[in-house]
């Protein structure tokens, strides 16, 4: 998701968003641990994602 279309969005769709991905980062990690997951990669961009959704309704307040 691009940084344009998140500040497009108001805080209780940010709050959903936020929590889904939260929810996918630790489901990727369980993957993980169990060597499961192929593209670790993956797990960098939620984080990235998750710190641009904080970044953005911290801004917003």
């Amino acid at each position: 998701m691009d940084t344009k279309e998140l500040l497009t969005k108001d805080a209780v769709e940010l709050k959903n968003l936020l929590e889904v991905n939260r929810e996918k980062l630790r489901d990727l990690r369980f993957k993980d641990s169990n060597k499961q997951l192929k593209n670790i990669r993956e797990i960098r961009v939620i984080k990235q994602l998750i710190a641009q959704i904080l970044t953005i309704t911290n801004k917003k307040k």
